[in-house]
């Protein structure tokens, strides 16, 4: 498969790149210890899942990796067993595991709880059961690999159109680009919302999972959440190179919306760490606490920012009420969610000049765009 491309293909960063390059020799020399525990996470998360999704009503399989190269997952009834591929466990990002997990298990509650075994595999009970769960039903492919829609591409290159405009030196210019993107994005959404079908939505993780998170981390997802048109949510990723586990954010939301956000978390997350080098510069000492606290600045006074041409558009009747379809989507996705509160940081100089900074921030297109990983394969590995 590619990776994304277009208008708004992630930004690559030499810290991506390593880590899918880690991620890749990994899968061929994961020792016997780490096998052992990936499988042991594996087993953990299929509990996890049983109890979210399938209310306990699974009975416990056995675990297998093996080596298939058309194989992703698969539900043996016979034998009782999961099978997952070695190398796409090792190498894809744990999310795409998972996805390949509830898959496997909405077989295995076809045929263990509803008792239906005369049906194709993905017959009408395994469609049911994949819709009222937000599964990926498709029988081959990466889950949540989105087919080309010529609406959606449209909407994507107009907005990314006037990001590349907002690249302008002229500061009026730049700013009523940015603007007008952000007017078109809401437009955009608005009128979806208004259709009376049912609009498509899937998700995307973002990064690499962490083990620590930090204050603009929290700020930038919160943003993503009030201001395009997506829900965030931190949720645990394993790590099978190191046999740890971290959090990682997943937006949930309409393709043309994640594309659009996950652009603008790597441009934020991109220009914060540009503004703080430039500003570090100037300080005789520097600390990553000041760095950590001058980095959450930025992302208030973008969120400033953004708060203030959110009250423009409501002036001008284009108020955003929210997508309730998007919601029931995210509910089944992520049926039990814990929120937690963030203790407000006492201010300092180095949050008020990174507030300030964060608020002359223009959201543009970046000059270099995101690289496409490989080809897409001739034909898509099966999930049974």
């Amino acid at each position: 498969m590619t990776a994304a491309t277009g208008p708004f293909a992630p930004a690559s960063s030499a810290g991506d790149g390593d880590a899918a390059r880690t991620r890749h020799d990994s899968a061929e020399r994961l020792s016997a210890e780490l096998e052992s525990l990936l499988v042991r996470e594996l087993a953990n998360t299929w509990r996890q899942l049983n109890s979210s999704h399938f209310r306990n009503e699974l009975t416990p399989p056995v675990f297998l990796l093996v080596d298939v190269p058309s194989l992703l997952g698969r539900w043996d009834r016979n034998c009782r067993t999961i099978e997952l591929s070695r190398t796409f466990v090792a190498v894809r990002p744990w999310g795409s595991v998972v996805e390949v997990m509830k898959h496997e298990m909405a077989h295995q509650f076809v045929h263990e709880v509803l008792g239906i075994v005369d049906e194709t595999p993905h017959g009408p009970a395994f469609q049911q059961v994949c819709e009222r769960l937000a599964i990926d039903s498709a029988a081959s492919g990466v889950p949540n690999e989105v087919e080309p829609d010529p609406e959606r591409d449209r909407t994507r290159q107009r907005v990314a159109d006037l990001l590349a405009l907002a690249r302008s030196s002229n500061r009026y210019e730049s700013e009523n680009a940015a603007s007008l993107a952000q007017k078109l994005m809401l437009k955009h959404n608005i009128a979806m919302a208004e259709r009376p079908e049912r609009r498509r939505y899937g998700y995307r993780q973002l990064g690499e999972p962490k083990g620590r998170l930090q204050e603009h981390e929290h700020i930038l997802a919160s943003i993503m959440g009030q201001h395009f048109f997506v829900e965030a949510i931190w949720v645990s990723a394993y790590r099978p190179e190191d046999g740890k586990r971290g959090s990682v954010l997943e937006l949930c939301g309409s393709p043309e919306n994640l594309d659009i956000a996950g652009y603008v978390h790597a441009f934020m997350r991109d220009t914060s760490e540009r503004l703080w080098t430039e500003h570090a510069s100037t300080l005789r000492e520097r600390s990553n606490r000041e760095r950590r606290t001058y980095l959450a600045g930025v992302m208030e006074g973008f969120r400033e920012r953004l708060a203030a041409e959110k009250r423009k558009s409501a002036e001008l009747g284009l108020v955003w009420v929210g997508d309730a379809d998007l919601r029931h989507f995210y509910k089944q996705r992520h049926p039990h969610v814990r929120s937690v509160q963030l203790n407000r940081k006492e201010p300092s100089e180095a949050r008020a000049q990174g507030r300030e900074a964060g608020r002359n921030i223009v959201l543009s297109r970046g000059v270099k765009q995101g690289a496409s990983s490989g080809p897409r394969a001739a034909l898509p590995p099966k999930r049974s």
